[in-house]
């Protein structure tokens, strides 16, 4: 069954790309009267788009091909491609070379060998809205220079927010998970210091409490903020990788006690190595009880609130303060679309209140749909579409689908794993991340994972990323690729042992 909606999935997806390339195919006066020299400059710009279209033709056929990358390395890079900027134009056979030589050194993140990052896959209608965008060239400072685009990335955010259940909330699309992060913490400093904005703010007695599986952008935030990376507190979380509360509970209270003043919690739901979900409602309630703003990360595991049957990983996120979403994730859109919402809007009003100094840009008269008084950047892309279009396809019911899909896929890979001697689960699962080792006696384990997954990297059929946890190497593949079928998976374990006998032969171990 898995397979073949794999391939009615691809036969979908043909179908809405003939569709998309016929857009493409400019009509030859138009082109042309995109220059002086008409006639010249429309055959540029058409040898220019048809050679578009057949890389995009090669390169999603490609998705059924047996590798996954040619894993090139640095000097082959350099040796095989010209990389430096040429003085002088190289004209549209340097434009066509280059084409080429991006695409022939590109991972094939929508194969189905891709199990190596929380992203992953080809959509579409997404892809037809990343063109667009590209094509139409806006920014979403104001509504007079992007105003359908601004209309959109509103009508999105409002639909995150209610399903976040930010009934009143607001929020704004960033530059990734990292990003909101940042955003999430900026908030929290001005709900803490109102006046930091406009007076500057010392964070050498504040403290940020996070899970010690937090990801690393929390740190990066701290620093940028004045906070300091020291001034990040990861509290110990139980055997499955989720924050314990007693243990949050406890180091509030060792702040309090060393007279440090704790501005923000950071939660997570679905970590970036175990796909591991805090409980959000028992978080909550220590924050609103010690009066500390509670931010979420949910860039990975935002997308289980579509699901009837998994929105409870996230039970109580209503009572944060903002999160972030990540849509490139399991939702699939082109990199990059990210979410900041914010439960109380007038809160990022006044941390972007910077803009209120660009009366060259932002005016008065249309205050209410100038996105740019929300965002911390001035030029920013247009996320929004690719995104709405992928939505308008499929719906909420879509996106729960996609989300129950992966898991079921998952909890298949697990039992593929649980039935071989070789190996062993390293963690428990309640998202598609599945942490596993390979087995094998008298051999260092960590080395063995270490050399089986680079075999696995060097043979380029698939790839997967290597994490630890609680110091042992592990091997974490996830499932956000719609590519990804019961056969692939079946495929992926007979590489793990094709590799695990390779190391063991060839004696390539270091004890």
């Amino acid at each position: 069954m898995g397979d073949c909606k794999v391939v009615i999935q691809h036969y979908s997806i043909t179908i809405q790309l003939a569709s998309f390339l016929f857009l493409i195919k400019i009509n030859k006066g138009l082109l042309y009267s995109l220059h002086p020299d008409r006639n010249m400059e429309g055959e540029r710009v058409e040898r220019i788009l048809d050679a578009l279209v057949q890389h995009i033709r090669v390169w999603l056929a490609d998705a059924d091909s047996e590798f996954t990358t040619s894993s090139p390395t640095s000097e082959e890079i350099r040796r095989r491609s010209r990389l430096t900027p040429p003085l002088e134009g190289e004209g549209i056979e340097g434009v066509l070379e280059g084409m080429d030589d991006f695409l022939k050194h590109s991972v094939k993140t929508h194969h189905a060998g891709f199990m190596n990052s929380l992203w992953g896959g080809f959509n579409a209608s997404a892809f037809a809205g990343e063109v667009l965008t590209a094509l139409a060239q806006t920014s979403m400072y104001t509504f007079e220079t992007a105003p359908f685009a601004s209309m959109v990335e509103q009508a999105i955010i409002k639909r995150m927010s209610e399903l976040v259940g930010f009934a009143d909330g607001n929020g704004v699309l960033t530059t990734g998970g990292s990003n909101g992060n940042l955003l999430g913490l900026l908030c929290a400093r001005h709900n803490f210091d109102p006046l930091s904005v406009q007076m500057g703010f010392d964070g050498r007695n504040k403290v940020v409490m996070v899970s010690e599986e937090s990801h690393y952008s929390v740190s990066m935030a701290a620093n940028v903020l004045g906070l300091g990376i020291s001034n990040v507190i990861k509290v110990r979380c139980d055997e499955n990788g989720c924050l314990r509360t007693d243990s949050l509970q406890e180091e509030i209270e060792i702040a309090k006690r060393s007279n440090l003043d704790v501005i923000c919690i950071i939660a997570t739901s679905g970590t970036t190595v175990r796909g591991a979900f805090d409980p959000l409602r028992e978080i909550a309630t220590i924050a609103h009880s010690n009066d500390i703003w509670l931010h979420v990360d949910a860039a990975w595991g935002g997308s289980c609130l579509f699901s009837a049957k998994h929105a409870n990983l996230m039970d109580g996120v209503e009572l944060a303060d903002s999160v972030c979403w990540d849509a490139h994730k399991m939702m699939g859109a082109p990199l990059i679309c990210s979410a900041f919402l914010i439960k109380n809007a007038n809160i990022l009003k006044a941390v972007c209140t910077h803009t209120s100094d660009a009366p060259y840009l932002l005016h008065n008269q249309s205050e209410g749909l100038d996105l740019g008084r929300l965002s911390l950047q001035c030029g920013r892309r247009n996320d929004a579409f690719k995104l709405w279009l992928a939505w308008r396809e499929i719906g909420d019911a879509g996106w729960a689908r996609r989300c129950e899909e992966f898991i079921v896929l998952a909890d298949y890979f697990q039992s593929l794993i649980e039935q071989q001697p070789e190996m062993e689960m390293m963690s428990t699962r309640k998202w598609t991340n599945v942490c596993f080792r390979i087995k094998s006696a008298n051999i260092d384990l960590n080395v063995l994972n270490t050399q089986i997954r680079d075999k696995i990297m060097k043979r380029g059929k698939w790839m997967t990323s290597k994490a630890l946890i609680d110091g042992q190497v592990i091997l974490r593949p996830v499932i956000a690729n719609s590519s990804v079928s019961k056969k692939s998976l079946q495929g992926f374990i007979e590489e793990c042992l094709t590799c695990l006998k390779i190391v063991q032969d060839g004696e390539m171990l270091i004890q």
